[in-house]
């Protein structure tokens, strides 16, 4: 596919290119992913300027978003990209392999130091939503610390870097300047911006900003960073669709297809009636999702892919709301479940509601709720709930080209008070989830394009059994 860069995109690549040092505060769905690798297409093959690139990201966003990106467009076909991933002895095996773009995830960076201590070989590192190091206590940013000096090119790569406030900036920005702009030490950047706030006799609890603290901020670091509120002065397109891809574990991958030879071959594909033909696509995108619902009505889980995929965008949306879509009962219970433990433990707890009628109308669109768990034929047509925010997921895809359109305006519709709304797809790779992509892609008839795709699979299944 040819890549059509933005006015923004193309600024971003430039910048990245230029400056030693930049960090992208662009919010999913603007093409971060590909802004980078085009940057890094042109330093190595065009300036000789990097050697060896490493990403650091979210486990799934390592897994499947950076060797996908780089597929899928034409300028950036010849470039490497491996993912180190699994055991050490897998992760040392796919740093030994050639390539120009090394990914690996935020939980083996620590590892990934130790490993190459003093011989770091890599002279670009790219920090994939680097609200991950904005603790600087945390082992993982001492670790990044440890080896800044050796790095030629640092990249930070996040939608909102200070999700709890100015204070999350220091961490991320230092990884930038060692510290030039915003202070050397974290209590020097306090002192500089901020008073107590909630404390005790002998213990400071939070700090809130001086007044005009904030445009201080933003103006020290505009020079390295693309602001904040980027799309306040960039031209962004109003819609903003945004496709993630989910790789499933060898476990599930294994079990998915099982599941769906043994199911395809039941059928012959010359028979297939409009009523089969919605049980096997149903069946199909249940495990996708994670679960499917047995012979006897008792839901079996079969992976956690898509639902750790689904938390990690919602770290990189750091508190805005959104609105989800589920495909069946048991994604929502599941969904609910995985919330319900990542709220453990945590002071900034996301509010979860399910919509079950006005009420729920109501408290999405006064900013009571941070997730609004909605299926989409309950509440695709004449409910307003563009007031509650400006993100869609689908997390379970649907078929129907309708149901889709009419889903994404709920939010993308007039009296919105935000100019953009970004609409997040979930798609698990080489499985049903793409059929159900290219079908909203090309707004196909529902009927046609699922009896189509069926018997594609069912031709494919008998050949790799031939």
């Amino acid at each position: 596919m040819q890549y059509i860069p933005h006015d923004y995109q193309a600024y971003c690549i430039q910048r990245v290119v230029e400056d030693p040092t930049v960090g992208l505060f662009l919010r999913p769905g603007l093409g971060k992913t590909v802004i980078t690798l085009s940057a890094v297409n042109i330093l190595k093959y065009f300036r000789w300027q990097v050697a060896k690139v490493l990403v650091v990201a979210p486990k799934k966003v390592a897994e499947a978003t950076w060797s996908k990106e780089a597929a899928k467009w034409d300028h950036l076909q010849h470039l490497r990209v491996v993912t180190v991933l699994g055991s050490a002895s897998r992760r040392i095996k796919a740093l030994n392999t050639p390539a120009d773009v090394y990914v690996i995830n935020r939980e083996n960076f620590e590892w990934l130091v130790d490993y190459y201590q003093q011989a770091w070989p890599f002279d670009m590192v790219v920090f994939d939503e680097s609200t991950s190091f904005k603790n600087s206590q945390s082992k993982r940013w001492k670790a990044a610390k440890r080896i800044r000096r050796f790095i030629k090119k640092v990249v930070l790569l996040t939608g909102t870097p200070s999700s709890k406030g100015l204070i999350d900036l220091w961490a991320q920005v230092y990884l930038l300047d060692g510290g030039a702009r915003l202070g050397p030490t974290l209590s020097a950047y306090r002192e500089r911006y901020f008073d107590p706030d909630q404390r005790s006799r002998t213990q400071i609890f939070s700090y809130k900003a001086k007044d005009g603290a904030e445009s201080a901020v933003l103006g020290a670091i505009s020079d390295i960073c693309i602001s904040m509120k980027a799309e306040d002065y960039l031209q962004l397109p109003d819609f903003i669709q945004h496709e993630i891809p989910v790789m499933l574990d060898p476990k599930a991958k294994k079990a998915y297809d099982q599941f769906e030879r043994d199911l395809l071959l039941e059928v012959d594909e010359d028979i297939i009636t409009a009523g089969t033909a919605g049980v096997l696509v149903g069946k199909l995108l249940q495990f996708c999702n994670g679960a499917v619902y047995g012979n006897d009505g008792k839901v079996v889980p079969v992976h956690d892919c898509k639902l750790e995929a689904y938390t990690e965008l919602l770290e990189q949306l750091n508190g805005e709301h959104c609105l989800t879509f589920y495909g069946y009962q048991h994604d929502k219970d599941r969904i609910l479940e995985r919330l319900e433990k990542y709220n453990r433990g945590r002071a900034d707890k996301l509010r979860v509601r399910v919509y079950k009628g006005v009420e729920d109308e109501d408290a999405w669109n006064a900013g009571e709720v941070d997730v609004l768990l909605v299926h989409p034929a309950s509440c695709a047509y004449g409910l307003n709930l563009q007031a509650g925010g400006r993100h869609v997921v689908w997390y379970g895809l649907n078929w129907s080209f309708e149901l889709n359109d009419q889903g994404n305006c709920r939010l993308y519709r007039q009296g919105s008070p935000y100019e953009k709304v970004f609409v997040h797809y979930l798609i698990v790779q080489g499985c049903e989830d793409e059929d159900v992509m290219a079908t909203i892609r090309d707004r196909a008839d529902t009927h046609e394009a699922v009896m189509r795709a069926l018997k594609a699979r069912i031709r494919k299944v008998k050949e790799s059994v031939a």
